[in-house]
């Protein structure tokens, strides 16, 4: 026999999910990626209305702010500045339940601009259902895992279940832009006792994600006539000594540095750029990097030091390089995230996930990072990730999640509410 919310959410599956289509069709793309700005505001407002109708107590309007994130990097090491918060702010609502603890939702309304727009098959902020899928631009990466968890509310009330404990949402802004929504939600004093970061894990429970360090290598040259390359020193071919250099030190982390969840730490070669014409040696390269490490086992002072450290030494065996080194730039960086396996709200999400599905949740770990190393770390919340939807269909054509997902995400988070009331 099926449970009242089972029954109830096959009662009130339509609305639910035209109510995520309507989000969908919402343009809240960030712009330049969020340095120009963003236009989340008009999503944020459809979620104000639904909030009150299912009966918030509190809704808050956050501006985003560049003092916030100036205060983010002198303490923690995080954000990125420069962005435009022009008519830009978080929501928050908050849902009194019987009891002052406290479990938050968080996701991010903004999304990357549509690219390829005429490959898709249908104009991509006007979401449809096509064969049980919901597509749309922004569906998979994470309007939907935001609605689930705001429906996950009003399927409790459409259920005449009353909340055990005190529900929050955090709708933020610029995460496309690096995090900074969550970042400022952080930094005005936004907590729960425990919190859910809804992006699309595809079934799977992430419980840590790897840390990130952006480089930039700039490497100069002398620049002769092709004709006269003994006379000249090619710039391109100084970077590719370098590379080689990395990619020595990225063999000695593999060989070092295991973690149960995640894989091992990486540097990649994204950018390069140089030269003006094959017969001219090239006087300057340029190449970016990233490297992602594992949390616990590697920290950022360590990647800097080490991956620095392996350039220089490569500079020393040459003659050009020793005495015009190359200029090395950070300019992004992200904190690893590593929740705590036997933390009750593990256990509670476990009970929740086998009470909605009937299976056993897999946990894992996630090679990109989100806003939970921001609740984890900084905010200091025990910190899960879970929504529908997967990685692999964020920031693609005809980007979609499944109605099953979607539904299931619902359904899971409304037993967790319930779960979660019960570990004191």
């Amino acid at each position: 026999m099926k449970s009242v919310l089972d029954q109830t959410l096959e009662k009130n599956k339509q609305k639910y999910i035209d109510r995520l289509l309507k989000l969908v069709s919402i343009d809240t793309h960030d712009i330049g990626h969020g340095i120009e700005g963003g236009l989340e505001a008009e999503g944020q407002e459809y979620l104000a209305e639904i909030f009150r109708d299912i009966g918030a107590e509190e809704i808050v309007r956050d501006p985003l702010k560049e003092e916030s994130i100036i205060k983010c990097k002198e303490l923690y090491r995080e954000g990125n500045l420069g962005h435009d918060y022009t008519n830009r702010y978080n929501l928050y609502g908050t849902f009194p339940g019987e009891s002052k603890k406290t479990l938050l939702f968080n996701g991010h309304i903004d999304h990357m601009p549509a690219e390829n727009e005429e490959h898709w098959t249908i104009p991509p902020l006007k979401p449809q259902v096509i064969e049980n899928r919901i597509t749309g631009l922004g569906v998979a990466d994470m309007k939907a895992g935001l609605m689930a968890s705001v429906m996950s509310l009003e399927l409790l009330k459409d259920a005449g279940i009353s909340l055990p404990i005190t529900v929050k949402v955090a709708s933020v802004c610029d995460e496309e832009g690096g995090g900074n929504g969550s970042l400022c939600a952080a930094m005005s004093g936004v907590k729960a006792d425990a919190v859910v970061v809804c992006e699309p894990t595809n079934r799977e429970l992430i419980a840590a994600h790897m840390g990130w360090v952006f480089f930039q290598i700039e490497v100069e040259g002398l620049a002769v006539h092709s004709g006269l390359k003994l006379s000249g020193v090619n710039a391109i071919e100084k970077a590719g000594k370098l590379m080689n250099a990395i990619n020595e030190l990225e063999h000695r982390w593999l060989l070092k540095y295991k973690h149960p969840l995640l894989p091992p730490p990486s540097s990649n070669v994204g950018v390069i750029y140089g030269g003006e014409a094959g017969s001219t040696i090239p006087d300057y390269c340029c190449f970016k990097t990233c490297v992602h490490y594992l949390p616990g086992l590697m920290n950022h002072e360590q990647v800097v030091e080490e991956y620095t450290a392996a350039i220089l030494k490569c500079c020393e065996g040459d003659e050009w390089l020793s005495s015009h080194k190359p200029k090395i730039t950070i300019y992004q960086t992200g904190n690893p995230f590593e929740m705590d396996l036997n933390h009750p709200f593990v256990s509670a999400f476990e009970n929740a996930y086998r009470k909605a599905t009937g299976n056993e949740v897999k946990i894992v770990g996630s090679p990109a990072g989100c806003d939970s190393r921001t609740w984890h770390n900084i905010v200091g919340c025990p910190t899960l990730q879970f929504g529908p939807g997967s990685l692999e269909q964020c920031h693609t054509v005809n980007e979609y999640v499944t109605v099953e997902q979607y539904l299931e995400a619902i359904r899971v988070y409304a037993e967790l509410i319930l779960e979660w009331a019960k570990h004191v």
